[in-house]
């Protein structure tokens, strides 16, 4: 599999990323999940997949104590493991950027990954009521004791990005680039165009996409009329209202437009809206979340295509989010 720079860094990275949020949680019983997930990494580097990508909310620490427990199938050398802190489960505060508990959370990440460093470590949310100094210092301290060889960000606003990558290059040498932003990002959901990838272009911060297949929904499997498939996402008690938001009347017709450019290069849907998002301008690799290894094969077939341009631009037009004032095109005028 190609590899890519993560943004202005010298990290490089497949450009298609394994992610691990169903890891651990509503697969069956332990020894099936423990399975199901080795068969995952295992297809995943067969195919030079290298970029794993976690965090220590998922499955409550779950994904990535299984994900630790499986490194011994593949050469740790051969993965970049990303993770995540920042996330609590605590009504009363969603997100916790303070130092302390960034660093503990790294702490206990590495306990339960089996691994002395991650290479990357990205803060999970902005959270509002710790300074961003001191969010971003965990960050530096993280890499210059050698527990997280790069740091990003995940679910920042333009802003957000703009004025922590910004504070981040105003200390050469003493504070830690930010290599890295995570955002949902696909055919379905592409405010991001706004704000927040100009911002990671203008500052070198390469773009990891969660939620590439619009939540499965580009797969094209929610189009027939009646109940959702069973296994689905849709099917799910606890992710059905996850994938409801994109089960719209605009949807749909971007849905309809992938399939039709699917069946005019005799390919699935999903490796089209894959292609799609993988390479836009400033994406560095869609993180991909699959429930079987076959789904997750089917995903990384998308290594030898490129869209051809009259395609992209079709679905560029048909899927282009509204964007008026301040983004107007003055010239014009």
């Amino acid at each position: 599999m190609e590899l890519r720079h993560l943004g202005r860094t010298g990290l490089r990275v497949s450009r298609i990323g394994l992610g691990t949020l169903n890891w651990a949680r509503g697969t069956g019983d332990h020894t099936s999940a423990e399975r199901n997930a080795a068969d995952q990494l295992k297809t995943f580097w067969e195919a030079g997949g290298t970029l794993v990508d976690t965090a220590d909310v998922y499955a409550d620490g779950g994904a990535e104590y299984l994900l630790g427990r499986l490194l011994d199938l593949v050469p740790r050398r051969d993965l970049v493991i990303a993770t995540k802190a920042g996330s609590v489960p605590d009504p009363d505060r969603r997100f916790d950027g303070s130092r302390g508990h960034l660093l503990a959370a790294l702490d206990a990440s590495l306990d339960r990954l089996g691994t002395d460093h991650v290479d990357l470590w990205q803060v999970h949310a902005f959270d509002p009521v710790t300074p961003l100094d001191e969010t971003l210092q965990a960050l530096d301290i993280a890499v210059s004791s050698g527990r997280a060889r790069y740091a990003g960000v995940s679910n920042f606003s333009g802003w957000q990005l703009a004025k922590a990558a910004t504070w981040q290059l105003a200390g050469p040498g003493t504070r830690t680039r930010l290599a890295s932003t995570q955002m949902e990002y696909s055919l379905l959901q592409r405010g991001i165009e706004r704000e927040v990838l100009p911002a990671a272009l203008d500052l070198g911060v390469g773009l990891l996409p969660s939620s590439p297949l619009g939540r499965g929904v580009l797969t094209g499997k929610y189009r027939q009329a009646g109940p959702p498939p069973a296994g689905s996402r849709g099917a799910s008690e606890h992710l059905a209202a996850f994938v409801e938001p994109y089960l719209d009347e605009t949807a749909g017709r971007i849905v309809d437009a992938v399939t039709i450019a699917a069946d005019g290069l005799a390919l699935p849907p999903l490796q089209v809206a894959l292609a799609w998002v993988r390479d836009r301008p400033g994406v560095t690799a869609p993180i991909v979340g699959a429930r079987t290894s076959q789904q997750l094969a089917a995903a990384l077939s998308v290594e030898g295509l490129s869209l051809p341009e009259e395609i992209c631009q079709a679905l560029d037009d048909v899927s282009a989010p509204v964007h008026r004032y301040p983004d107007h095109d003055w010239s014009e005028l």
